[in-house]
């Protein structure tokens, strides 16, 4: 039996240390082994404590907690899980991702204890999910790798589609950016975030990027050099319509899907509407959100490609592409961007 997951709880609320321990204590898999009440405190105490998780509050006094983030993976790094409330910005959170931390759970806005415990699973997945991430791919290398000045694009593909969760606000920023201007396809990404950031998302990206980058719109045409988002909540789909556009619908049903937006539901819209002229890609995640969808794209006679193993943040959502062998090529993070451009 493997020993339990050593975590740090860092929050400037004396109740939500106590119910964010109560919550991570219920999993026999995980041991609370201390608390911090702000980021200074927290530098001490995980270098005196070494846990395997932290989990993390942004708004603390003394050191906040995208500094300490920061600081903290500089000195040691070591897999960070945002826990944040929900009124807090959407701008401090992507900050505290971009500086490292892995993922991140919203604690409700009430205090009451019902709703507060609402979120216990989603932390112990999540938690238990950071503590398999490898040091190593805490701060992704973006290694250059040389990409064609010309791209000869070859006219085999009208569609790249992207699913991507745990991981995916660094992994995209390392694939997205790279994408020429001239990029002769329109892009749809479906990521797992809370409602309420993929917009400000969806922004960031744009400034990195020479394709336009947006979240996504009701009846919005795709068209080549604009990178669409799926927004938190709903479902991301295509329809034709009679002039032959293809453009977005969004939709929270089907209701029944382990997440909203779902990759797989994007994915066999595209297979439905683009048949054979798909390219789809699975990033780092957990579960296996993309598997269904991947299928039907394979049916059709498109293309996937899968993120590398070593690459992942989490080898959950590419690992059940592969292993249901639907992948066409598993590839490195830092060569995702040339490998979608040899087959585009």
């Amino acid at each position: 039996m493997s020993p339990p997951v050593r975590v740090l709880v860092v929050d400037d609320s004396a109740y939500i240390r106590k119910v964010v321990k109560e919550m991570l204590s219920r999993s026999p898999a995980i041991e609370v082994v201390g608390t911090a009440r702000d980021g200074q405190e927290a530098l001490e105490q995980a270098e005196r404590l070494r846990p395997d998780v932290v989990t993390c509050d942004l708004i603390m006094p003394v050191l906040d907690g995208v500094e300490f983030i920061q600081r903290q993976m500089s000195a040691r790094p070591v897999p960070i899980v945002i826990v944040s409330i929900a009124a807090e910005s959407s701008e401090r959170v992507l900050s505290g991702l971009d500086a490292g931390a892995i993922d991140f759970v919203q604690k409700p806005t009430a205090l009451a204890t019902e709703k507060v415990f609402d979120v216990a699973e989603e932390l112990v997945a999540k938690v238990l999910a950071a503590a398999q991430a490898p040091i190593g791919r805490l701060r992704p290398a973006a290694a250059e790798v040389a990409l064609p000045s010309t791209p000869n694009f070859h006219d085999r593909y009208s569609l790249l589609v992207i699913g991507v969760s745990t991981g995916g606000p660094q992994g995209l920023k390392l694939v997205v950016p790279r994408l020429p201007a001239d990029f002769p396809v329109p892009v749809a990404i479906v990521m797992h975030m809370p409602i309420g950031y993929t917009e400000a998302y969806a922004q960031r990206l744009d400034e990195a990027s020479s394709l336009t980058v947006a979240e996504a719109r009701e009846g919005e045409e795709l068209r080549a050099g604009v990178v669409l988002i799926a927004p938190a909540g709903r479902h991301l789909t295509f329809r034709r319509d009679g002039d032959g556009r293809v453009v977005t619908r969004l939709d929270v049903r089907p209701l029944d899907t382990p997440h909203r937006p779902s990759v797989d539901v994007m994915f066999q819209s595209a297979a439905e509407v683009f048949g054979e002229r798909v390219l789809a890609v699975v990033m780092t995640g957990m579960g296996a959100d993309g598997r269904e969808g991947a299928a039907w794209i394979k049916a059709r006679g498109g293309a996937v490609l899968t993120e590398a193993e070593e690459t992942c943040i989490v080898y959950g959502m590419p690992r059940s592409v592969v292993e249901a062998g639907l992948s066409d090529e598993a590839v490195r993070l830092d060569r995702l961007t040339a490998a979608i451009l040899e087959r585009i």
